[in-house]
């Protein structure tokens, strides 16, 4: 049986990953599991994205020249690869209201105040 919820919840998902995703690096060069964290503590934990989800973003980003990548060594030792803004693209002047708790506590309480 199609459950119609599961579909808009994934269609919403895919429709709001790059601006998302964008925003967070507007803040700053990052990596993918740091970038999870980010969106499960903008969400309040209601958004959490695996990084099966993530990374194909990540890609097609890179791909487009939106962002650029590099690998670098933590203290850990650990190995990991870096997403910022690619030097030939100007962060929008709002990229980072995005990542404003404010804006965030807003985005989660419109649909449930639309679809009561």
């Amino acid at each position: 049986m199609y459950n119609s919820a599961m579909h808009v919840n994934k269609d919403l998902m895919a429709a709001s990953s790059t601006p998302i995703v964008l925003a967070i690096l507007a803040d700053g060069d990052s990596y993918g599991y740091a970038i999870l964290q980010r969106v499960r503590e903008l969400s309040g934990g209601r958004i959490e994205w695996t990084d099966g989800m993530l990374y194909p973003v990540l890609h097609r980003l890179e791909r487009l020249d939106h962002i650029k990548a590099r690998w670098e060594v933590a203290e850990s030792g650990r190995r990991r690869k870096y997403s910022s803004w690619s030097s030939r693209r100007r962060i929008p002047e709002n990229a980072k209201r995005l990542t404003e708790p404010t804006r965030w506590s807003r985005l989660r309480s419109q649909p449930r105040q639309r679809w009561q």
